[in-house]
């Protein structure tokens, strides 16, 4: 059976699936929705330095391509991988990533070698999840959105027409950084008043604990006494839902989306967050048309189903992937 290799590389853990289709691309058809044929997880180990990290990430790629090989008779025809941090695509590299140490890694080269000379992709994490929540997640069959994820920090994806904006230096979605409260909170990057100093997990979490006296306090916990009526808990939350909402507000008076798709963390706390987040953003729009703002659908599997099909994409370079959902492992006949 023919399939591709996909990691998904964060800080602490790495995930990875073998990709299959229900249909191969050839002749200038695009490939069929993805099926995952195989997952694995492995610890990304970046205690033991930024060397060890790029090892493990190329023993665990050749272990897949060896299983693979086993399972389905041939090797992977194609990888796709994706890294955090800040990423040249065109040129395979992942240039930096702070929670990894790593500075200048020439990923797809590496990968490429190691995989005995098939087609790599690389992207960035964020954006390669953002793509697969477009094609084949919440996004299915839209030709405009944007994809948010609410996590530790904020960043985005902008889809066009089954591709993920990535811009011309490979900043394209950063959302997290737009300015919301001039001369606010700093942020590492540089400036005061980000969006992600206010809306991100991270920023509930550390405002929840210091308004709720508990160190331990997490933006879960927060959402939970929002929904026990906790008033504490409903200014904090508010506070952070009016930020999102001016960030949004921008970001869609730029790219006009047709739906907003919200992921991460945060967003687990369903219509505790998307309930107060619409009205906001309702709210505040004047000649805008407020897009369809819905759930992410893929969960952690974004970035492996992404990962696949950047690398469905190599072997079929102008038709992306069919805009139809994933198949559940449980659904493939070896």
């Amino acid at each position: 059976m023919r399939h591709v290799i996909a990691l998904d590389v964060g800080g602490t853990g790495m995930k990875a699936a073998l990709v299959g289709a229900d249909t191969a691309p050839s002749g200038g058809t695009p490939p069929g929705p993805p099926v995952l044929l195989h997952q694995a997880r492995l610890a990304t180990g970046r205690e033991r330095g930024p060397d060890a990290v790029v090892g493990s990430i190329l023993d665990f790629a050749a272990e897949l391509r060896a299983y693979g090989e086993r399972r389905f008779g041939e090797p992977a025809a194609a990888a796709g991988v994706a890294v955090p941090g800040i990423v040249d695509s065109d040129r395979g590299m992942a240039v930096y990533a702070a929670n990894l140490g790593w500075r200048d890694v020439p990923l797809r080269a590496l990968l490429a070698e190691r995989l005995g000379g098939v087609p790599v992709a690389l992207g960035h994490d964020v954006r390669t999840g953002g793509l697969a929540e477009g094609r084949v997640g919440a996004g299915r069959g839209t030709d405009r959105y944007l994809f948010v994820a609410l996590g530790t920090g904020i960043a985005g994806a902008i889809g066009v027409d089954g591709r993920v904006e990535a811009g011309a230096h490979g900043f394209a979605g950063e959302i997290g950084h737009i300015v919301v409260r001039p001369g606010g909170i700093p942020c590492p990057c540089g400036q005061h008043g980000c969006l992600e100093r206010f809306a991100s997990a991270a920023a509930v979490s550390q405002a929840w604990a210091e308004a709720s006296g508990d160190p331990e306090a997490d933006a879960a916990d927060c959402a939970k006494a929002v929904e026990s009526g906790d008033p504490r808990a409903s200014a904090v939350w508010q506070h952070a839902v009016d930020a999102l909402a001016d960030g949004l507000v921008t970001a869609l008076t730029l790219l006009d989306p047709r739906t907003l798709i919200i992921g991460g963390g945060l967003a687990e706390a369903g219509d505790t967050l998307f309930t107060p987040l619409r009205a906001a953003v309702e709210h505040r729009v004047t000649f805008q048309k407020v897009p369809s703002i819905v759930p992410a659908a893929l969960g952690d599997t974004a970035g492996c189903l992404g990962a696949g099909l950047m690398a469905w994409d190599l072997l079929a370079p102008t038709h992306p992937a069919a805009p139809t959902a994933p198949k559940d492992p449980s659904e493939v006949t070896p």
